[in-house]
């Protein structure tokens, strides 16, 4: 074969990811030695980690948004065309159901939605910057990547939580993120003025199930009192086989470490609770692209104090069920479904 189709792509990027040699690859695909060679070199990107050490990876995402650039290049025409049907679905699913151009497009696979025409999701964004729907564009998308963010300096150490355990003696059980039970908390806030409450966010690291309480205000007392509510709804038993560990920040709110790990209910400890460095939010990076999501329903400046907790159930509910591509298109209940019946 001498192209590459984009499903092809993304097992690229897995294959590799586990550590498989080119050759072999090029042989599982089918594909040409030299072909797959210019197409991982196409397709690689430079990354960081949380210690700001650059590392180069494959990304399948990445490789097809390059193939189709030189594609457009050549002057073909639009490929959506006369297709109202499906435009008419892309713009109910960006404004009615706040879905992302992504996560519509793997919903379709999903659910084994077709249309006469077949669009990859890079190609929906392009085609909301160009302007070319009717009743959205790229004014509708709940997120869009920030350009040109300074980033802060970064301090090693917490001065206001210098007896906290830190992130940098979490095992690799944690980091590499193989394992079910590892959790980041966060709390996600209210508008200046307007009110007291605010939600507690638990996001596990590998599934990324979330789970989320309305908390009356933004004490430690209260994170401690809503882990306390979780321990008596699972057990005790299951809460530590649930919450293995749990990363969080320097907030004043998960400051009483010792009353996040302690049993309520049983002697010892019911989790163990590590701190990330100041200004370091890549450290959570499962709270802060999860806290985005909830943004769609909770935009900054709204009063939590006004907000149901059937609300936050349904928003909690929503994320679950949201198809994710770094679940292989997956929801984070069908991932977990799937990952507990392997066991």
């Amino acid at each position: 074969m001498g192209y590459i189709l984009e499903r092809q792509r993304y097992t690229i990027e897995i294959l590799l990811q586990e550590k498989y040699a080119v050759p072999r690859i090029a042989k599982l695909l089918g594909i040409k030695y030299n072909t797959l060679y210019k197409e991982i070199k196409r397709g690689t990107v430079k990354q960081l980690d949380y210690l700001l050490k650059e590392h180069y990876v494959y990304k399948a995402d990445y490789a097809q948004m390059t193939y189709e650039k030189s594609v457009s290049n050549r002057g073909r025409n639009l490929k959506i065309g006369s297709d109202h049907e499906f435009a008419a679905y892309i713009e109910h699913m960006i404004k009615d159901k706040k879905y992302s151009p992504e996560a519509l497009i793997q919903h379709m696979k999903n659910e084994g939605i077709h249309f006469k025409t077949s669009l990859c999701f890079k190609t929906i964004y392009n085609y909301l910057d160009m302007g070319l729907f009717l009743n959205v564009s790229n004014e509708d998308l709940t997120y869009k990547k920030e350009k040109g963010k300074k980033k802060k300096e970064i301090s090693r150490v917490a001065l206001n939580n210098r007896k906290g355990r830190s992130i940098e003696e979490r095992s690799n059980t944690v980091n590499n993120r193989d394992q079910y039970g590892h959790w980041e908390m966060d709390t996600v806030v209210g508008g200046q003025g307007k009110g007291k409450a605010c939600l507690l966010v638990l996001s596990e690291r590998m599934t990324r199930e979330e789970i989320i309480l309305k908390m009356k205000n933004k004490k430690a007392s209260s994170t401690v009192h809503a882990l306390n509510m979780l321990e008596r709804k699972y057990g005790s038993k299951v809460f530590r086989e649930k919450f293995k560990t749990i990363t969080c920040d320097n907030g004043v709110e998960f400051l009483d470490s010792k009353g996040i790990e302690k049993s309520r209910y049983t002697k010892g400890s019911r989790t163990t609770v590590y701190y990330c460095h100041p200004y370091s939010s890549w450290e959570r990076g499962t709270n802060e692209n999860i806290n985005r999501m909830i943004r769609r329903f909770f935009p900054k400046g709204i009063n939590f104090d006004d907000v149901s907790k059937k609300q936050v159930e349904t928003v909690e509910a929503w994320i679950n069920n949201y198809p994710r591509k770094i679940l292989g298109g997956l929801s984070s209940n069908a991932y977990r479904e799937i990952f507990q019946s392997a066991l």
